[in-house]
């Protein structure tokens, strides 16, 4: 017994150690496992996404404006151009996009897929999206008016069944290109997250996801820029025996705005109301 007990601890740690390697074997393997799970599903959700992207456009193009070019007595050019703006040539762009997101994505393996070097090639064509985002808020405001009457709200809803589409408004459907470029730096975020830095498209998927993210932030702040355009240009017209050079001859943008007291030299005060642009008061 006493020479068991003398050997067991001895035996025992050897086995002990050995099992302690394979259990962390084991467990690196199952992580990098469900890592390149968790990887093949973003990229499966990402090309899925794509995919039902262009069937949405191809609608659009085929189902609507193809069939609002036809009734030229319901549909100006200018209503036409407003409605939808260039989602043509966004459709005709993202059709090459994913042709070329096609051939990156590994079908057998789809977590050794490399689709950054994709997102990079394309990064400047997403730059159409700005003219899109910064026409939606108008071509919602015709179409509401188009709306207001029965014989567009049958003929929108008749585009829809003739091309069997899903059941979506004609403004869901005009609404997506919107949504898309915002998503795109969400999904390589997603992807990123679940790409180890020895993956071969790690440092192009980092890449892509800086880029997107730009492409996006660009948007929007053109679309802001738009916006306040828009804002001083109203402001201005609403001014009674307005004088002097027009505000938007140097300025894009109202600071601040306030009151404030103008005393004389005389000690009389008068209160004001001051404008403060980016580059005038």
């Amino acid at each position: 017994l006493r020479v068991n007990q003398e050997e067991v601890p001895e035996n025992c740690s050897n086995i002990q150690d050995e099992e302690q390697d394979s259990d962390i074997s084991k467990h690196r393997q199952k992580i990098a496992e469900n890592r390149d799970q968790m990887r093949t599903n973003v990229i499966q959700e990402i090309m899925k996404t794509e995919r039902v992207y262009i069937k949405h456009l191809k609608d659009i193009c085929e189902g609507y404006i193809r069939q609002c070019r036809k009734h030229t007595g319901m549909f100006t050019t200018a209503q036409l151009s407003t409605i939808f703006g260039n989602i043509e040539d966004i459709y005709k762009f993202q059709r090459k996009f994913l042709k070329d997101l096609e051939k990156q994505y590994n079908k057998e393996e789809p977590h050794l897929s490399e689709i950054g070097s994709c997102f990079l090639q394309h990064v400047e064509g997403f730059a159409i999206y700005s003219e899109y985002c910064n026409n939606h808020p108008s071509a919602c405001t015709e179409l509401s008016k188009l709306m207001k009457q029965g014989k567009y709200r049958h003929f929108f809803e008749a585009c829809r069944l003739l091309q069997q589409m899903i059941d979506i408004a004609i403004d869901g459907f005009l609404l997506t290109p919107v949504q898309k470029i915002c998503k795109y730096p969400l999904q390589l975020a997603e992807l990123l997250k679940y790409t180890t830095q020895e993956h071969s498209d790690y440092s192009n998927i980092k890449a892509a996801y800086e880029a997107m993210k730009n492409v996006a932030c660009l948007i929007n702040e053109r679309k802001r820029r738009l916006e306040s355009i828009d804002k001083i240009a109203r402001w201005q017209v609403s001014i009674v025996d307005w004088e002097g050079p027009d505000v938007l001859a140097r300025s894009s943008e109202l600071i601040h705005s306030g009151e404030l007291t103008k005393i004389s030299k005389q000690g009389k005060s008068q209160q004001r109301t001051f404008f403060l642009f980016d580059h005038q008061l």
